[in-house]
């Protein structure tokens, strides 16, 4: 419990209109995206500046209380759960877009500044920014550095971190420090920048960031592959990229994603289809045209029994609007979801997705395949109940599986969702131990009394 002394100390702080310690509040702010993590903070706070930020936490640095920094909570490794209690520290009302800068393709934004008002901001000009996470409406700036997050456009333009030119952080001793530059290029010293770019909030909290936008590509088209198998649509991914065709993106949706798909949006996608590819061109009309023409060929060469080419915007609008509606009802299909995001080489999605069709059956669990295909970052999701053991411990061991899979076929253990409390168990064990070393040392060094999201990670 946080002591009546610090409380107000809070309030003079941040106002005693952004602090909230009323039971509806405190139930609000105990979870993430994910469904299997909960636990209550003793106070949040929504601090409106980086000056505000510097004070609580030095409070919290004095008296040990664990600080969870939080975005809009859309994390899928319950990277904001404060498993520890004490303060969730909420930026979403630190949301203004500080400065477009058109000249040198830069945008300046406070961490609360949620991905979708960017992109309208930025469309005004004629920019965008490319890391596309399904959670776009809500998923804010500071929580997608914090867990580099990527989505279906990364496979052309990248992740989160190739867009963070420089970052402000408040550091858990309550320092203000300045990584980065507003230039393309910068080798002064150790690169601090990206030791904070997927930590996970765990190094300090983000209160600021400049980042590189890009021009909206002329045209864009959307194709959509129907296999008989997941098998065949994993290898025409590879078969794509390998003749030199870089699509914008690449997702791949197995039978029960393609009923849901049909349930919402009734497009006439074949219900016995195994596995379908959603394939998006952009850049130049001729290129697009081109493009468009050389992945249909590639796809009815390795096993599709259907292609087809979306006639104008709204129809390509509608094939990702179900691709996004997809994703939500897998967490709506059962009262627990174990979603995860392994990737593996584009060579080993055919192995993987086979893997997971057989542990379903051998486990006798719903496990849905989607995801980023075009990168390897697949998205398997074992439907479950936490409360039913039996049941809840097979689809465990499933998952297990899944990731021992992953490992072998030369993959990771996660691509964009970060590790957080999901795969705390996972990460000691697959990775490097003398690695896991370096990285506890420095968060004791940055965090000596482990205050700013502590539990994340690592067991």
């Amino acid at each position: 419990m946080i002591g009546k002394d610090i409380l107000e100390k809070f309030k003079e702080i941040v106002g005693r209109e952004n602090i909230f310690l009323s039971k509806e509040a405190l139930k609000a702010y105990s979870y993430d995206g994910t469904t299997s993590w909960i636990k209550e903070p003793d106070v949040v706070l929504f601090p409106t500046m980086n000056r505000q930020i510097a004070s609580v936490i030095k409070i919290a640095n004095s008296a040990k209380i664990p600080v969870t920094p939080r975005g809009a909570g859309t994390g899928l490794s319950g990277g904001s759960v404060p498993i520890r209690g004490g303060i969730v520290l909420c930026t979403t009302r630190m949301n203004t877009i500080l400065n477009v800068d058109t000249e040198n393709m830069t945008v300046s934004v406070e961490p609360g500044v949620t991905l979708q008002d960017l992109n309208l901001r930025l469309a005004e000009d004629g920019f965008f920014f490319p890391p596309d996470p399904q959670s776009m409406l809500s998923a804010t700036l500071g929580g997608m550095i914090a867990e580099n997050a990527g989505g279906p456009a990364c496979l052309k333009y990248g992740v989160t971190k190739q867009y963070v030119l420089g970052i402000e952080v408040v550091l858990p001793t309550g320092d203000i420090i300045h990584l980065g530059s507003k230039t393309l290029n910068n080798v002064v010293g150790y690169d601090l920048l990206h030791l904070f770019i997927g930590s996970e909030g765990t190094l300090g909290v983000i209160t600021q960031a400049e980042l590189k936008i890009i021009r909206v590509p002329p045209a864009r088209n959307t194709i959509v592959a129907v296999f008989n198998d997941s098998k065949a649509a994993g290898e025409t991914v590879f078969r794509i990229l390998e003749n030199g065709v870089i699509p914008g993106k690449i997702e791949l949706i197995d039978n029960w994603v393609i009923n849901k798909f049909e349930d919402m949006m009734q497009i006439g996608l074949p219900r016995d289809a195994g596995a379908a590819l959603l394939i998006e061109s952009d850049g130049w009309p001729e290129a697009v045209l081109q493009e468009i023409g050389k992945i249909a060929e590639i796809a009815a060469r390795y096993g599709a029994r259907e292609v087809r080419v979306a006639k104008d915007v709204n129809e390509a609008n509608k094939y990702w609007m179900g691709r996004k509606a997809g994703f939500a009802a897998v967490f709506g299909a059962a009262k627990t979801v174990l979603a995860e995001d392994v990737t593996v080489p584009r060579g080993k999605i055919p192995e993987l997705a086979e893997k997971c069709k057989e542990l379903g059956r051998r486990y006798n669990v719903e496990i849905v395949v989607l995801g980023h295909a075009g990168d390897g970052n697949l998205h398997p999701a074992i439907l479950t109940d936490i409360t039913n053991n039996e049941h809840y411990d097979r689809a465990v061991r499933a998952m297990d599986e899944i990731f021992e899979t992953a490992l072998r076929l030369g993959g990771v253990i996660s691509g964009e969702h970060g590790i957080g409390l999901e795969k705390a168990k996972f990460f000691t064990k697959y990775v490097d131990p003398v690695a896991v070393d370096i990285m506890k040392r420095l968060k004791m060094l940055i965090d000596p009394n482990n205050i700013v999201n502590p539990g994340k990670i690592w067991d």
